[in-house]
């Protein structure tokens, strides 16, 4: 049976590969050549034929492919009060491929300004979307709480702002609590955290980064579910929370690898969103067993076709995937979706747009043969 509130049988985590008009205006921009409200125009226009391509092919959730975004988390948390965008010694590795040198500073107290960018951003979706045939659902995606702390630290913490970690940790939750509430305010029905590092904390070589830097990853797994669920402490009546997990997508490479197992417990039974979209694109995601530990009512969207390459999976391999995951819960519990976005960050992963469509079409495909 289809679904009629999100997440949707065939589902999308949230980035799309940004088109040739949104890359020259935001380079353009970059040079000092067009200014912001010229930036914006051109990104409203690609946004309205991102959200008619994404309804036509049949999704019932659609996004604004993060086009007005650089980053798949610092653009959300640079505006943040108390946090600032700066330049770092060097990017974040990949394997094989190193991001621009930016990171995060933390420099006061933490708060969600009302006047946050994100949430116009998110207004406008839902307006164009409200427009479009078929009137699809507006998703919007920010990073969860734990990308805040996980990548720099204590070390990108000021002391004269946090002497404690356990302050830092408490405002960073309320400030959550009121940007998951602004957002339900501001019409938003299906908002999704982007959760990388509970992920992470399946790696034993990111465990091992961790207690080399004086974190206690054991720890760090129940201070991570305090965080967000202070999140969603702020959803407000009607409002799905998704989260989404991955082990690292740039430029079609990774960072993380390991199962599910040392951390279910805590996601599916500690955590309190409604859903988990859920990397199961490779061997490096382990098995399907975790899912056994999935509480009734929540959904789990199966990331088991891959953003990072532009070959196109079968249908009937599809089909083989959801199977072997409905041996450990529920098939009317499952949905289907590409294991990460196709940009997670502005470059985008190494496949063509048509490839990117073509996959979310199969996506469509897939799940209307196998729930209807």
């Amino acid at each position: 049976m289809q679904r009629t509130a999100p997440p949707f049988r065939a589902d999308q985590v949230g980035s799309l590969l940004r088109t040739a008009p949104v890359k020259a205006a935001r380079t353009r921009r970059l040079a000092g050549e067009i200014d912001a409200a010229e930036l914006k125009a051109v990104e409203d226009a690609e946004i309205r034929k991102l959200v008619a391509r994404q309804a036509g092919i049949g999704l019932r959730a659609v996004t604004d492919g993060e086009f007005r975004r650089s980053w798949w988390h610092y653009d959300f948390l640079s505006h943040l009060d108390g946090v600032e965008l700066v330049s770092v010694a060097q990017g974040l590795q990949f394997k094989g491929v190193q991001t621009k040198a930016e990171g995060l500073h933390v420099h006061g107290r933490i708060d969600f300004p009302a006047g946050h960018p994100m949430l116009d951003h998110f207004r406008f979706l839902k307006e164009v979307a409200a427009a479009t045939p078929g009137q699809p659902v507006a998703k919007m995606t920010i990073p969860s709480p734990t990308a805040l702390h996980y990548r720099g630290g204590r070390q990108a913490i000021e002391t004269s702002a946090y002497p404690e970690m356990a302050p830092f940790f408490d405002d960073l939750g309320k400030a959550y609590g009121k940007a998951v509430r602004a957002f339900g305010e501001a019409g938003c029905t299906y908002l999704q955290l982007d959760e990388v590092y509970v992920a992470y904390l399946c790696d034993e070589a990111q465990r091992d980064y961790l207690r080399g830097r004086g974190d206690d990853p054991e720890s760090l797994l129940h201070v991570y579910a305090d965080l967000v669920n202070a999140a969603c402490a702020g959803r407000t009546p009607g409002m799905t929370l998704s989260m989404h997990l991955c082990r690292g997508n740039f430029r079609s490479t990774w960072m993380a690898q390991g199962g599910y197992e040392r951390v279910a417990d805590i996601l599916f039974n500690r955590m309190n969103v409604d859903a988990y979209f859920m990397e199961y694109d490779t061997e490096r995601a382990g098995g399907f067993e975790p899912l056994r530990f999935l509480p009734k009512g929540k959904q789990v969207v199966l990331g088991v076709m891959t953003s990072k390459t532009g070959e196109l999976e079968s249908k009937d391999q599809l089909k083989r995937r959801i199977e072997e995951a409905a041996r450990y819960t529920e098939l009317d519990r499952l949905c289907l979706s590409p294991q990460c976005g196709f940009a997670s960050t502005e470059e985008g992963n190494l496949l063509a747009e048509d490839q990117q469509w073509a996959k979310l079409a199969r996506c469509v495909e897939v799940a209307r043969e196998v729930w209807g």
